[in-house]
């Protein structure tokens, strides 16, 4: 998939706006507007279950089977209703986890109480959006940033020790609320925007431009020669 993500608030590093190229499930490139090269990440891990991975000290541990290894269940829709357990489904992270949660937003099908529900076209793509509140029960892929920053993410990460919003901002007001909109082809979440609370409108906006496309191997070479080197894409 190649996508642009922009975010209104607070971004990594303080970005605007980048594009990106996935190539699951494994693979990805981020760039600038411009063309500056952000990073590659190849995430090199087995692609079948049953496979075993060597780490440090020659141990030799089980990996979880990539989702092409094994079949979900679908509903009369066609949509997947109960995803196999202990299945690997973590694209390479740009940033923070809400990067994975974006693309995998598994965190919205639990503890979260979805109203007002109706199809859209976001960027000129079918979409699903519904106004979503977090509740007992919410389990975001990380909670120091997720999906729908709330009183209940704040909660979690209070109880894994962690620093909460109201800790780096105590006059914050949580949102009431957040419009959230899944793309239809791809589940994509492809929209967040919290709704009143002191950080209305906060949130982040995907484009996608396209899938399925063919991406060749040398999009996923870093020319880098340090760590903080950009260099722009001839």
């Amino acid at each position: 998939m190649r996508f642009v993500n922009r975010w209104n608030g607070p971004s990594p590093a303080g970005l605007a706006a980048v594009r990106a190229w996935l190539r699951r499930p494994d693979l990805l490139r981020v760039e600038h507007l411009d063309g500056t090269l952000e990073l590659v990440v190849r995430e090199e891990r087995p692609r079948s279950a049953g496979m075993a991975l060597t780490v440090e000290g020659g141990r030799r541990l089980p990996t979880r089977p990539l989702p092409s290894a094994v079949r979900p269940l679908y509903d009369a829709d066609g949509l997947v209703e109960q995803r196999p357990d202990d299945v690997d489904c973590d694209d390479p992270m740009f940033q923070s986890y809400d990067w994975v949660a974006m693309l995998d937003p598994v965190e919205l099908s639990a503890g979260v109480a979805l109203v007002a529900v109706r199809e859209v076209s976001h960027r000129g793509r079918p979409a699903w959006e519904a106004v979503a509140r977090a509740g007992a029960g919410y389990d975001p892929r990380c909670s120091c940033c997720p999906l729908l920053p709330s009183a209940e993410s704040d909660r979690l990460e209070a109880e894994g020790g962690g620093l909460t919003m109201r800790d780096h901002d105590p006059g914050l007001v949580y949102a009431e609320a957040h419009r959230v909109r899944l793309d239809v082809e791809t589940g994509v979440c492809v929209l967040t925007e919290e709704i009143g609370g002191t950080r209305a409108g906060h949130g982040h906006d995907v484009a996608i431009e396209a899938v399925d496309e063919p991406m060749a191997d040398e999009l996923f070479v870093s020319l880098r020669r340090g760590p903080l080197q950009r260099l722009r894409r001839p």
